[in-house]
Order: structure tokens, then C-alpha cells, then sequence
């Protein structure tokens, strides 16, 4: 097998092993979706695979989940992180850039996935006082856990798993360095 071919059949079992846990039992919201699409703009040396195979990798864990009705709200969001990885990761990887766009995916998500609930709604008034409930509904805690909170801490979590994760198979694997050009 080729280096190339080797990073990215690595890169690829490390990503859809990440997106399968989501299917095991876990606080509500607390999910690898951001740091995917963080790790997948960072890691693979081309960039269009490192929004497919995670995107396919996602679509696969929602197959054995199910399928909701604000799934284009969670896939554009993982669509937003995944260019915010591009932009924020482009140089170099380091834990506060990692951090930094673990934070900023959270809150886009937060945000996007807050505005589909709200938006066409019979729960909320459509209005900017009905979105705002939206949103303090989604920072309340629920049933003793946050949503928002635990999708932070989930997203720093997988983050710090995945990107350190790799970065120690490549300190052992010199095959899994990227190429320089």
C-alpha cells in the first residue's frame, strides 16, 4: 500500500469509528458532530475527502440512530464547522486553534440548530422575542444537563481525542506524516 493509501484508510476507520459513538448510550448532546468536521478539514491532505468521509461517516451513524426533522440544520452547521476547520486549522494545528474552533463550532451549531427549531415553529411565536425563548430553552438544563454545555464540553472531548489521538499514531507511525511538498 501506498503512503497516501495508508493515511487515508487510517483517517477514514478513525472518523467512522468516531461517528459510531454516537449510536452507544451518552449524555444528550454530548457527540463527536463538530470535532468530525474539524478533524476532517484538518487531517486530510485533500480536503474535499475530509468533508466526504466524515459527512458519509455521519449519514451512516444517523442510518442506525434515525433520521429527524432538523437534520439539514445539523448537516449545514457540519458543513460551516467544516470551513471554519479549513480557515482556523490551515497552517498549523495546535491545541488553543484546536480549542478556539472546538468553542466557535459549538456555538454555530447552537445557533443554526436553535434558529430550525424555532423557524416555522408552533411552539414559539415567530418573532424575535420567540426566538430568544428558543434559544434560552436550549441553555436551560434538561432533566440536570445542558444542551449547549454538553455539546461544548462533547466537541472540546472529541476534539482533544481525535486531534491528539492522531498526532501520537504519527509520532509512532512516520507513515501517517503528512507529505511535503
Amino acid at each position: 500500500m501506498k503512503p497516501f493509501q495508508i493515511r487515508l484508510t487510517t483517517l477514514s476507520v478513525i472518523v467512522l469509528a468516531t461517528a459510531l459513538f454516537r449510536i452507544l448510550p451518552h449524555w444528550y448532546n454530548f457527540t463527536p458532530v463538530a470535532a468530525l468536521a474539524l478533524f476532517g478539514a484538518a487531517a486530510f491532505e485533500r480536503k474535499w475527502l475530509g468533508l466526504v468521509v466524515p459527512l458519509v461517516a455521519m449519514f451512516l451513524s444517523d442510518a442506525l440512530i434515525g433520521f429527524h426533522g432538523s437534520m439539514g440544520a445539523v448537516y449545514f452547521s457540519f458543513g460551516l464547522t467544516w470551513l471554519l476547520g479549513l480557515w482556523a486549522l490551515r497552517n498549523r494545528s495546535t491545541a488553543t486553534r484546536i480549542a478556539g474552533a472546538s468553542v466557535a463550532s459549538s456555538l454555530l451549531f447552537f445557533l443554526i440548530t436553535n434558529f430550525a427549531v424555532w423557524y416555522g415553529s408552533s411552539f414559539y411565536p415567530q418573532t424575535l422575542q420567540g426566538l430568544m425563548s428558543c434559544y434560552v430553552a436550549g441553555l436551560a438544563f434538561y432533566e440536570g444537563t445542558s444542551f449547549f454545555l454538553n455539546g461544548l464540553l462533547g466537541d472540546l472531548f472529541f476534539s482533544g481525542v481525535l486531534f491528539g489521538g492522531y498526532y501520537l499514531l504519527q509520532q509512532r507511525f512516520v507513515v501517517l506524516r503528512p507529505a511535503r511538498y
